[in-house]
């Protein structure tokens, strides 16, 4: 009879899974990013009530947030290819509907997803900032360009750190969807290696531990990043 438990075979297969976390960084670290300007944009629209484009956007939020991520990254992986096939159809154009590559579907599907997010997120933090200051801004003659950039942003951004930094951590983990339309990830790898080895307890905790290492990681650098931003706060107190 084998082991019931295999400590020895977790050992062996951790390197092997870790080849595979670069592309796990990878697709969160983009994916933030783009999510984190798209969500810039929606929460301004959302701010200043833009009209017609703030409607729409608030559709965008409550859509997001009241479906699964699995279903979201499907729709994607689905539905980019039937729409470039429309295109060509209806324009004659020749866009290559097998030739985009899988991480390209993955990065569109997380950023979406943690646009939306990051948006509710910032737009709070845009309407904590006192008005008072943006009123003197336009009394000095301020344009709306240099409100943003030098009074608004900065101020919400300091204090939408700490919860941007929770939709990031969400982010990492959700990449573990991908290996769904079969990207090689964290994930992926593992089940490969689980398969190998008929070993899939000891391979989930090897998993589990590296998200939960890279995850702390991360937001011990955040909290490094909140209290560097608000150096300014307690310089004012003293």
């Amino acid at each position: 009879m084998g082991k019931i438990f295999d400590p020895v075979f977790m050992l062996q297969s951790t390197p092997e899974i870790l080849t595979a976390l670069p592309v796990t960084l990878f697709l969160a670290l983009v994916s933030g990013v783009i999510g984190f300007l798209f969500a810039l944009i929606v929460a301004l629209i959302r701010y200043f009530n833009v009209r017609i484009l703030s409607p729409l956007c608030k559709i965008y939020v409550s859509y997001i947030r009241g479906t699964p991520m699995l279903i979201q990254l499907m729709l994607v992986y689905f539905g980019i290819p039937l729409t470039l096939r429309a295109i060509n159809e209806y324009f004659g154009t020749g866009f290559n509907i097998n030739g985009v590559p899988r991480l390209v579907f993955a990065i569109i599907a997380l950023s979406f997803n943690a646009a939306a997010y990051m948006s509710e997120t910032i737009r709070a933090s845009l309407l904590a900032v006192d008005v008072g200051q943006l009123e003197a801004a336009y009394s000095i003659n301020m344009n709306l360009s240099q409100t943003l950039r030098r009074i608004l942003i900065p101020q919400a951004l300091t204090i939408a750190i700490p919860p941007l930094a929770n939709t990031l951590i969400s982010l990492i983990k959700e990449t573990s969807l991908v290996f769904t339309i079969s990207i090689i990830d964290l994930m992926a790898r593992a089940k490969v290696v689980g398969a190998r080895g008929f070993r899939f307890f000891e391979i989930y905790v090897v998993v589990s531990i590296i998200y939960w290492i890279v995850c702390t990681v991360i937001s011990r650098f955040l909290i490094l990043a909140e209290k560097h931003s608000r150096k300014y706060e307690r310089s004012l107190v003293s």
